[in-house]
């Protein structure tokens, strides 16, 4: 064979069996309109998660912007993105004189800031609003406002979207007003983060473990963005500071951008904005910053991804007995495109027939495919199997699953039950689980492997490799035992794959099928009507292969 057709032959290998996306890959344009359409939701969810308790009370405000505050007269500020209050009340107890109109997209958020006990409306009024679609002049009269404040906010829009919120701003502030800005900077430490996973949306713009987005601002991004909506720049600068979480020995770099902007009243031409003085530009310079960072200790942690809140315990509960799995967290799922480190409806049906069904696999050698973090079908089934191999291709959900068996099975059981990484089709791999088990596996489980339409033929492929080849005349057929919610792999297309490689149907079970069951192995399961009414779906499906 020549090196060229090798190389080929290799390539589509891998092109095959790449189930999970690479780490460059990047959010879906399906995603990616869901996180937009949903951004107040996700946001809600954020502030119903932490409260008041995420963000400090910014103390700063004073140190940093004071002579625009302590102006002579009474002032009108407008703080968008309001949050829980963290730059309201230091305002307002700080500055009898001033006025604050407060917004937020969430209007969590905003029930947050009217339950403070600081709450008046003789000196804030707090409503909800979109700033990329809701008229700010319906709540405030145009031109009213003196100061707008947009502290760890314009992060949280898509930048394609950052125009209408300067100019919904623009309808409301002053000739010669102003806008105080602290936000984000490119080369932050959760910048950094990010950029090891699959949550890029776009140009320095991500989306958090939560749902919740944040953008990175360079100077020149910003620069451009508010001159092109006629704002001059008095002052720009990055800001600097390590954060240090000494109990779990972590220093985190902290980058923002801190800047002011006015809203140029006409004699300028906006290009002009751009070309600064000696003195503007002595603004730009990278500073070390002195004061608080706006994050909450340990908090801080969390947003980053450093933080084991991840992961959550759910107890799954059987008739006689319970087990507590670690799992990813249902807040962090819909951004992990890892389907392994969540516990599907198909795996704890499947944990429960065999629970009441232990002649399934009892003296035998069981292997199941894709099991994930959990487990579960695998720890119920070493209870009376001879062994049992416990395998998936995702290294993190094997790391997490040797922690549930660690925590859940007697010490008795756990040389019964061995793990082991196996990619589909992976020869090495095969060989490597093969030389576990004397010449195969009496039983193969999978539960909701059958949903990548690419991943099938490896599927069988690698079950055949695995199955015991030899039976004698009295000994039960080995069986391969799918079970799963029907999603983009229909049901002929699984019959043709398992044909191609000597599996035949010999049992099919639905809830309320209507099909007439082709064997009678698996309706034997259950006889117990209490079982089936612990069915968690009515999508639910099993399909029983015997080899040919």
């Amino acid at each position: 064979m020549s090196s060229g057709t090798k190389n080929i032959e290799q390539q589509n290998l891998m092109e095959k069996l790449q189930i999970y996306p690479t780490s460059k890959s990047g959010v879906s344009p399906f995603w990616q309109d869901k996180y937009e359409r949903d951004a107040k939701k996700y946001w809600d969810i954020f502030y119903k998660h932490h409260g008041d308790r995420f963000f400090k009370d910014r103390h700063y405000l004073d140190k940093e912007w004071n002579s625009y505050f302590s102006a002579s007269g009474e002032k009108v500020i407008l703080e968008v993105g309001c949050g829980a209050g963290n730059t309201i009340f230091p305002l307002i107890a700080t500055y009898p004189h001033i006025f604050v109109y407060a917004c937020d997209f969430s209007p969590r958020a905003v029930d947050l800031v009217k339950a403070h006990e600081e709450y008046t409306e003789t000196r804030v009024c707090a409503f909800a609003s979109d700033l990329t679609g809701d008229d700010l002049d319906k709540h405030i009269s145009p031109s009213s406002v003196d100061i707008v404040t947009m502290i760890f906010v314009l992060s949280a829009v898509s930048p394609e979207k950052m125009p209408f919120v300067l100019q919904n701003i623009k309808r409301v502030l002053k000739p010669n007003g102003c806008i105080l800005f602290r936000d984000y900077a490119v080369g932050d430490l959760a910048q950094e983060r990010f950029s090891g996973k699959d949550q890029k949306i776009s140009d320095n713009f991500y989306v958090r473990g939560d749902g919740t987005r944040a953008f990175y601002f360079s100077n020149e991004f910003l620069e451009t963005l508010f001159a092109e909506e006629g704002f001059e720049v008095e002052e720009i600068g990055v800001c600097c500071k390590q954060v240090e979480n000494r109990s779990r020995k972590l220093v985190m770099n902290r980058r923002w951008v801190q800047a002011t902007f006015r809203l140029s009243n006409g004699a300028k031409n906006p290009s002009d904005t751009a070309k600064l003085d000696q003195s503007e530009e002595q603004e730009r310079k990278e500073i070390v910053d002195s004061t608080d960072i706006d994050i909450s200790d340990g908090l801080a942690m969390e947003m980053f991804g450093a933080s084991p809140s991840s992961h959550e315990m759910s107890e799954f509960k059987l008739r006689d007995s319970a087990f507590k799995i670690k799992l990813l967290s249902k807040e962090y799922q819909h951004t992990c495109k890892s389907t392994g480190l969540m516990l599907w409806e198909s795996a704890r049906f499947m944990a429960s027939v065999l629970d009441r069904n232990p002649n399934i696999v009892s003296g035998k050698r069981v292997l199941e495919l894709g099991c994930g973090c959990t487990g579960i079908c695998s720890m119920v089934a070493a209870r009376s199997a001879n062994l049992v191999v416990a395998t998936d291709a995702d290294t993190k959900a094997l790391s997490l699953l040797t922690e549930n068996i660690t925590m859940n099975l007697e010490s008795s059981l756990l040389g019964k039950l061995k793990t082991g990484v196996l990619e589909w089709g992976n020869k090495e791999h095969i060989e490597g689980i093969k030389s576990l088990a004397c010449g195969g596996f009496e039983v193969i489980i999978g539960t909701d492997i059958t949903y990548v339409a690419e991943a099938i033929i490896p599927l069988f492929e690698t079950a055949k490799e695995l199955i015991l080849q030899k039976v004698g005349e009295v000994q039960e057929k080995p069986a391969l035992v799918l079970c799963h919610v029907f999603r983009r792999v229909d049901e002929p297309s699984l019959l043709s794959a398992a044909s191609k490689f000597g599996f035949k149907l010999v049992d099919r079970w639905a809830v309320n099928s209507r099909e007439s069951p082709i064997g009678n192995i698996v309706d034997r399961w259950f006889y117990e009507n209490d079982l089936v009414a612990e069915i968690p779906s009515s999508a639910l499906h099993i399909l029983y292969f015997q080899m040919e």
